[in-house]
């Protein structure tokens, strides 16, 4: 694993469930890369977990990743409770099925090449990465595009 490759993401939604939108941004060697898109129907943890995985596709060759968001639910989901969820057959420790079992599949599946580090932040702090992701998963969250994983599953 040779490159460091940050990514900074952030999920936004408009009514939980309403539209939504989510921002990455993805920086390496001196370059920046901007993703972002919405979606008609979904909730802002979906919103928060498919900026990470859009990222993430992004990376072809494995590298050490510093991922910066201000999702509690995503940092925590993928440090401390999916192993837990995996074993208990993705239910929760009140024995309720997991929300967003396909994206959080996806995210771990998109991990296992990768060293990651996951460092949260708090939102609206004026981190200047997180706030321009804000800014633009808002502006998606305005106009959507029908994509796959923006819907809601439970």
């Amino acid at each position: 694993m040779s490159n460091v490759v940050k990514i900074f993401s952030d999920g936004s939604c408009f009514g939980n469930p309403g539209p939504g939108g989510y921002c990455s941004i993805i920086q390496c060697n001196n370059q920046e890369i901007i993703i972002s898109s919405g979606f008609y129907y979904t909730t802002n943890n979906r919103m928060e977990l498919m900026g990470v995985i859009k990222a993430l596709e992004k990376i072809k060759k494995p590298c050490i990743i510093e991922v910066t968001l201000d999702s509690q639910y995503v940092q925590k989901g993928i440090s401390l409770w999916i192993k837990k969820w995996k074993l208990n057959n993705w239910k929760t420790a009140k024995n309720t099925k997991v929300k967003n079992i396909d994206l959080w599949v996806h995210l771990n599946k998109r991990l296992c090449h990768h060293k990651v580090n996951w460092k949260w932040i708090k939102g609206h702090s004026g981190h200047s990465e997180n706030e321009r992701c804000n800014d633009k998963a808002k502006d998606s969250a305005k106009y959507p595009t029908f994509q796959d994983f923006g819907y809601v599953t439970y």
